[in-house]
């Protein structure tokens, strides 16, 4: 019966819609299991990334519905995999990462499920990578992004907050230390004109409640009969905590095909090994 309904959220409707064909038995192509691979690609990169330039990703829950991790309470410059990681929620505040869990229990023991925000941080990242136009580097780490499974938004330094502030509060003023030129705030989340500027780079992206859930939800069959309908077995109540991995993966597969770009120019700086 579930093969003749098209799963409410789900990719079943459009697919169909598209291919005249579906896998009715999960989401296919659109099921997070295809991040299997992102996520080994991007730990080579990372690895890369990392011996090459220094550049350090870091990933974290900030948000699990209504529950909202303070950004002043993250220190970008310091926050590490471990402190994420001590958290079965992967958000390094543990009071709020116990009522964040309490909430995905809370979801589950009703059988619905509840969306989040992931944050990332790339730290290290050197001025001048990013192309201009259609090539910006938050253009890639958007469209990266919203390449995940159930990503619904993005945002990158004060984002959707900005538009609360005036141009005199919003703009990042420039300070120098020892000759070198560097931002005194960080609203522009480390990328100017579509090009990283040195700063940190910070962006956040928004999960929608997974689709599947256990509660009884009217809808229609492709008939267009209404029907009832009941999806048995194990459903997430919330994958927020495991799309961090997939965010820091897609993160270094974007900043190392942007790395290449830059340096396909400038030979004479090309990494020795």
């Amino acid at each position: 019966m579930l093969a003749n309904i098209p799963r409410p959220s789900h990719a079943d409707f459009t697919y169909q819609e598209k291919y005249g064909i579906r896998v009715s038995s999960g989401g296919g192509r659109a099921s997070a299991r295809e991040t299997a691979s992102r996520v080994a690609a991007g730990a080579i990169a990372e690895k890369w990334l990392l011996d090459k330039f220094g550049i350090q990703i870091v990933a974290w829950v900030s948000a699990v519905g209504h529950l909202t991790l303070p950004r002043d309470l993250v220190s970008l410059g310091d926050i590490t995999r471990d402190q994420v990681d001590a958290t079965p929620v992967r958000c390094p505040n543990a009071e709020l990462s116990d009522e964040m869990a309490q909430l995905i229990l809370d979801a589950k023991e009703e059988q619905d499920s509840v969306g989040g925000i992931v944050s990332c941080v790339c730290r290290g990242v050197p001025t001048g990578w990013g192309e201009p136009c259609f090539d910006k580097l938050e253009a890639l780490l958007a469209h990266a992004m919203l390449s995940i499974p159930a990503s619904k938004g993005f945002d990158v330094g004060s984002g959707f907050d900005g538009v609360k502030m005036k141009g005199s509060e919003h703009n990042d003023l420039f300070g120098c230390d020892n000759g070198k030129l560097h931002t005194l705030t960080n609203n522009s989340g480390g990328i100017q004109g579509g090009i990283s500027n040195g700063e940190q780079i910070v962006f956040r992206v928004a999960f929608k409640p997974p689709a599947t859930i256990s509660k009884t939800q009217i809808t229609v069959n492709f008939d267009g009969e209404q029907v009832e309908l009941n999806t048995p077995g194990r459903h997430d109540p919330c994958i927020v905590p495991r799309a961090v991995p997939i965010v820091e993966a897609m993160a270094a597969l974007v900043l190392a095909d942007m790395a290449m770009i830059q340096l396909s120019r400038q030979s004479s700086k090309w990494p020795d090994n």
